[in-house]
């Protein structure tokens, strides 16, 4: 490469192509500016290709088992024979193989992007070096730098991944489904695993330190998910964490702090992500980190140069729609356009496991902690007042928390398809909406959206069906 390329220079330059990193090409090459895109792998990152979309997939497949399993009682007569794993990978992989043909695209016909190859570091407040599959280096540089390097399936410490002991990345790659599993962590990724698993007929443990699955979740939902999982089979310990694993040619062994002992075929590690941060130059450059993760200001501003930070390496809820969000958000703070900062709280999350569970803003618990528990008013609604749940054949609850005579501050939901139900929930949350406000609007019969309604309805005093 010329000496003229390696001083290329873009207005912005973005180190990862994940949902952060792109989302900030897309929207700042609308808004005018030349943008380079510097990735070591795919574009995409881990929510396409080993995350949010694949393991979508494969709770899909898992749906669809169950649905067979139960389908005498609809009137069908069907038989589930069997689950056939290459299919479901093929299913899959078919799937993350579009989108990535469609990003790809899209990438490309943005004639303001350009698409570096290669593992890049930061190596000045301006410069961000990449090294080719040769080893050859180039160094670029950017009025602006977005760093966005994602993250990776973390482990415990003195748990080795390999054999037996795997990560959700190689859990996805799985050409046979096992007898049995244990899974170490009982929140997103561990419960959607778990309900894939059970779904496909293994015998599934969870074992979750903390006191609870989901513990992020409303005391109400984890209760209604804790209830759900144990109907359906799907065994779970809390409260102990882990000691130890030992593994062999049949199968793993799991210990407990207090020697209670687990025993099945592989043991998924299931507890949580990490930064992909360590080697990148971060440190080196200045920027303030801690545990591997980069601090920024509310306005992603690191408080080095011109450096920003989005998605996974920001602390706080790691999810693609918040890499999204914060990729758009840094495109047009860099324009001049100060967008508005979304607070974590007030962001959707949904666990795809059955029952789905669905949430924006504030637990009972936190609004109490917030406002004071006589400042706090929360009412449940029971799916089984709801005619399409009744038809789907699913119970569950939504849950509204207000602040006493003002607006819903928390929308907790869990239920078969109620993460579906989370975009008007967030709006409701985001745009602080009163229960006064929502029980007017009318929701269409039969749907499982009447259910927020009908919540809305008895929190502002006025029950319909309630």
């Amino acid at each position: 490469m010329s000496d003229q390329a390696a001083e290329q220079e873009f207005d912005i330059l973005i180190l990862g192509a994940g949902s952060a990193g792109y989302a900030a090409a897309l929207r700042a090459v609308q808004l005018g500016m030349t943008v380079g895109l510097v990735e070591k792998s795919k574009l995409g990152g881990t929510c396409l290709h080993n995350g949010c979309i694949p393991t979508k997939a494969l709770l899909h497949s898992a749906e669809l088992a169950d649905h067979a399993r139960d389908s005498a009682k609809y009137g069908i007569n069907v038989e589930l024979k069997g689950i056939d794993i290459d299919a479901v990978i093929a299913y899959k992989d078919g799937i993350v193989a579009g989108k990535y043909k469609g990003l790809q695209g899209l990438i490309k016909s943005k004639k303001n992007i350009t698409v570096i190859e290669g593992e890049g570091k930061l190596t000045s407040q301006d410069t961000v070096t990449v090294s080719d599959a040769e080893g050859k280096q180039t160094a670029y540089r950017g009025k602006n730098i977005i760093l966005a390097s994602g993250s990776y399936a973390k482990t415990l410490p003195g748990l080795e991944i390999g054999g037996r002991v795997i990560t959700s990345d190689a859990a996805l790659e799985m050409d046979y489904i096992p007898k049995s599993a244990i899974i170490l962590g009982g929140g997103v990724i561990g419960c959607e695993f778990a309900s894939v698993w059970k779904s496909f007929g293994v015998d599934v443990t969870i074992v979750e330190g903390l006191p609870s699955l989901v513990p992020n979740e409303d005391a109400t939902i984890i209760k209604n998910l804790e209830r759900a999982f144990k109907k359906r089979g799907i065994n779970f310990s809390t409260g102990v964490f882990f000691d130890k694993v030992e593994q062999n040619d049949d199968g793993v062994k799991v210990t407990l702090a207090d020697g209670k002992t687990f025993e099945a075929e592989v043991l998924l590690v299931a507890v949580g992500r990490g930064p992909s941060t360590e080697g990148l130059g971060y440190e080196e450059a200045g920027l303030p980190m801690d545990r591997g993760f980069v601090l920024a200001n509310e306005r992603l501003h690191t408080g080095v140069g011109n450096i920003y930070a989005v998605g996974d390496i920001v602390p706080g809820l790691q999810l693609a729609h918040r890499g999204y969000q914060q990729g758009i958000f840094v495109a047009e703070e860099i324009a001049g356009l100060n967008p508005v900062v979304v607070q974590d709280v007030n962001i959707p999350k949904v666990t795809y496991c059955e029952p789905e569970i669905a949430s924006v803003g504030l637990t009972e618990k936190a609004a109490q902690e917030k406002f004071g528990a006589d400042n706090v008013q929360s009412q449940e609604y029971n799916l089984a007042g709801n005619g399409k749940s009744s038809i789907l054949g699913t119970g569950g609850i939504v849950k509204m928390v207000r602040e006493k005579d003002g607006p819903i501050v928390g929308v907790h939901m869990i239920g078969g398809r109620m993460g579906e139900q989370v975009g008007e929930a967030q709006l409701i949350v985001n745009w602080e909406a009163y229960p006064e406000d929502v029980a007017q609007l009318v929701h269409a019969h039969p749907t499982q959206n009447e259910s927020l309604g009908e919540t809305a309805l008895a929190l502002a005093g006025k029950p319909l069906h309630g």
